[in-house]
């Protein structure tokens, strides 16, 4: 194991307070505000320890892009709006979406864009990267800051990163999992007091994951949107689960590891359960299309298109990076399947292509050229 500086904090804290959940653990790995990991790092890119969407190919924000406009114009072109990301990484998502965007004048004038970003080193990165912006811009410390009023917001790869508990099905009940210290002082999972008196029925061993954050989170948009109207495209890898195998998991380096190896300076994530936030956002409410795996969704609204349009005059090697990146963005067996779009909107309101998926007729491309 590692001796991190974060791993050190985090003995100290376990041996004055006891055991602590894995939601606790994660909260201080990711965030801690003098170990944390997105506090104190870039972690995208080559040199970083993974690669979005956005960061593969421009295709990918150009058309959100495109469908966010085109939702703004299904819910009646409501000005002023705000057009919301959270967790913006280095700012690459809302560049490509707001190319899209300023080909429409008058979303133009409508749109405000809102950054939710708690990393000051992010926030340096998406101010570099939105410097040429026509739209104006702010920085929010969470979505309680976003005024109210009609909202587009985007959130990619960020439901992921929100801490989960873990309950195992141990002599027919659900225990919670703790990080403990072992008999060398080393941290480790373990067995708490904690119990789940409600969890589903599941085979002996069997983990269940709830994620408390998540949850809080989309009722709070479901709420909003229901109530002043607009959208939400949510945009990660996860199910429909409710028990089966654990899926807390740790990236450093583009590698997997011990999510206890290294507190502070590796990546922890969950699969998101897309079931569990269609049901809170049902119940507040909105109208919820999906989950659709992101490569049908893609492709469904121009992804090939756009890609051909970008190779027409481009040479050979641009050419092979653009079929490298479609496949990359679109494939089944790399994020075509994994990735997972779920929309959220006020009632009312049939989003492409979700409606193409429930056997509308195929929507054509609404990317702009």
């Amino acid at each position: 194991m590692s001796r991190t500086p974060l791993a050190e904090k985090l003995r100290r804290l376990i041996e004055a307070n006891g055991p602590m959940t894995v939601a606790q653990y994660m909260a201080h790995c990711l965030t801690d505000p003098e170990h944390g990991y997105y506090v104190t790092r870039d972690p995208l890119g080559r040199s970083g320890d993974f690669i979005t969407a956005p960061e593969v190919s421009q295709m990918f924000g150009e058309i959100l892009g495109g469908w966010l406009i085109h939702v703004w114009d299904l819910c009646g072109a409501p000005s002023p709006v705000s057009l919301v990301e959270l967790g913006p990484g280095r700012g690459t998502l809302m560049a490509d979406i707001l190319r899209v965007a300023s080909r429409v004048p008058k979303f133009g004038v409508a749109a405000h864009v809102r950054l939710v970003e708690a990393s000051p080193v992010l926030k340096a990165r998406q101010a570099d990267a939105l410097k040429d912006s026509s739209f104006p811009l702010s920085w929010h410390a969470s979505l309680d800051e976003i005024p109210p009023g009609p909202m587009l917001l985007v959130a990619n790869e960020f439901f992921d990163a929100l801490p989960i508990r873990q309950y195992q099905r141990i002599a027919g009940e659900w225990r919670e999992r703790v990080v403990s210290l072992d008999a060398a002082g080393e941290l480790a999972f373990g067995i708490g007091p904690g119990r789940l008196a409600n969890g589903p029925v599941a085979s002996e061993g069997a983990t269940l994951e709830v994620s408390e954050p998540a949850e809080a989170l989309v009722d709070q948009i479901a709420e909003r949107i229901a109530t002043d109207g607009g959208a939400a495209l949510i945009i990660d890898y996860g199910n429909q689960r409710t028990a089966g195998d654990p899926t807390l998991q740790a990236v450093r380096g583009h590698r997997y590891t011990d999510p206890l190896a290294a507190p502070g300076e590796a990546d922890l994530t969950a699969h998101v359960d897309f079931g569990a936030l269609a049901r809170r956002a049902i119940a507040e409410g909105a109208a919820v299309h999906g989950p659709m795996p992101q490569g049908e969704f893609l492709l469904a609204l121009g992804l090939l298109d756009r890609a051909g349009r970008l190779g027409s005059d481009a040479d050979e090697a641009t050419r092979d990076q653009l079929r490298a990146a479609v496949e990359r963005l679109a494939e089944p067996y790399q994020m075509g399947d994994l990735f997972k779009m779920l929309a959220i909107t006020q009632v009312g309101i049939a989003p492409p292509p979700f409606s193409a998926a429930l056997g509308d007729k195929q929507p054509r491309p609404i990317c702009a050229a």
